[in-house]
């Protein structure tokens, strides 16, 4: 039996919304994008975190933006025996955790993003007798994902289910969700400076294979250094031994382990190099910018490098596969590309063809359908 009370007259200003999840920025930020969604609809529709205090979640909201809960869940796949045991006996405990947050919040819907905070807290509104909904950033579907998929009310997906991984009758093609930052960035246009800006980012936590190429490519731009100023995502591992390596070669660098604002930083800069993640694509082609793509490759499915030649063929950016990335590979496409501004604006247009901006509105017109909204 359902704990909720029925929706009756509550209109969409009076919405109770979880988003449960996490543990990268592939999660977190679709999440983000969709609770901000919810927000613009009505400032009365309230909307609630549930992740993991190991995850990015608890970084990226911490000025209060959402409200978060923590449960103490912990992922199972790849982990060893030992890990496998561990993560399963905290099974139960995450989805009495869960449990009552769902009861406190008494939510209209719980969204389940991905991660492995997802499991428990939508499974628990499952039972619960809560409408529950999933959203899948990339081509090849996660553990979770797949398991929640079999009860899920509604399946959000950013590619098509070529392999019928869900029921189809669910599945809601979407799109990936974009922050609202990266919409209104979208929408101005840049100012034309004197300066190359070169944003570097291997994701939330930093890739250190990206920093060794970087680090090894300094020694090489003595003839467009004047002109470059970089932008360096580390991670907290590697800042100070690339910050070092940037004073080293008396290069214009800001070296931060983390970036607050993303979509201010992108629209800054003229050219990316990062890992293909689905988020950062979605994020890349709302803004229309040029990139380097350097898939990570061991994700499953090898989908960061097909992800990255979608936009390859397209005309919208480069792809150096890790297996051949070296200072030198590196250097020599950053400079084709600052010698040839011709170029960058055409991939910049070729990239913006790809956006998709109306994902989390879509995503949200069909949560209202579906509570009857």
């Amino acid at each position: 039996m359902a704990l909720l009370k029925p929706l009756m007259n509550e209109t969409e200003g009076d919405l109770r919304v979880i988003l449960a999840g996490g543990g990268t920025g592939g999660h977190v930020f679709p999440a983000l994008a969709i609770a901000e969604e919810f927000v613009r609809r009505s400032k009365k529709n309230k909307v609630m975190f549930v992740g993991t205090k190991r995850g990015l979640e608890r970084r990226v909201l911490h000025n209060g933006a959402f409200p978060i809960r923590f449960i103490d869940i912990e992922g199972i796949r790849g982990k060893g025996f030992a890990g496998l045991l561990r993560g399963a006996l905290k099974i139960p405990g995450s989805m009495f955790q869960s449990r009552g947050i769902i009861r406190d919040f008494d939510p209209h819907i719980v969204i389940g993003v991905g991660g492995y905070a997802s499991g428990p807290a939508v499974f628990a509104a499952h039972l619960m007798g809560v409408k529950t909904a999933i959203a899948e950033q990339n081509a090849l579907p996660g553990f979770t994902n797949r398991i929640l998929g079999r009860f899920a009310k509604r399946i959000f997906l950013t590619f098509p289910d070529v392999s019928r991984v869900f029921p189809e009758k669910k599945v809601v093609v979407a799109g990936n969700p974009v922050r609202n930052g990266f919409i209104t960035e979208g929408e101005k246009k840049k100012e034309k400076t004197d300066t190359f800006t070169l944003l570097i980012f291997g994701g939330s936590q930093g890739a250190s294979a990206i920093n060794r190429a970087v680090m090894e490519a300094l020694q090489y731009m003595e003839g467009i250094k004047d002109g470059l100023k970089i932008i360096h995502q580390t991670g907290e591992r590697d800042l100070e031994k690339v910050a070092n390596v940037y004073r080293e070669h008396h290069l214009d660098a800001e070296v931060l382990p983390f970036i607050d604002d993303m979509a201010k930083a992108c629209k800054e800069a003229d050219l990316l190099i990062c890992r293909a993640g689905a988020t950062s694509i979605a994020e890349i082609t709302a803004l229309g910018k040029a990139a380097i793509f350097i898939p990570f490759p061991f994700a499953t499915g090898n989908h960061q490098e097909l992800n990255a030649k979608t936009l390859v063929d397209a005309g919208a950016a480069e792809m150096i596969v890790e297996d051949e990335l070296s200072g030198r590979a590196l250097f020599e496409t950053i400079e084709e590309l600052y010698r040839n501004p011709g170029r960058i604006e055409t991939m910049e247009k070729m990239s913006k063809s790809l956006g998709n901006i109306k994902a989390a509105s879509n995503i949200v017109d069909e949560c209202l359908t579906l509570i009857g909204q």
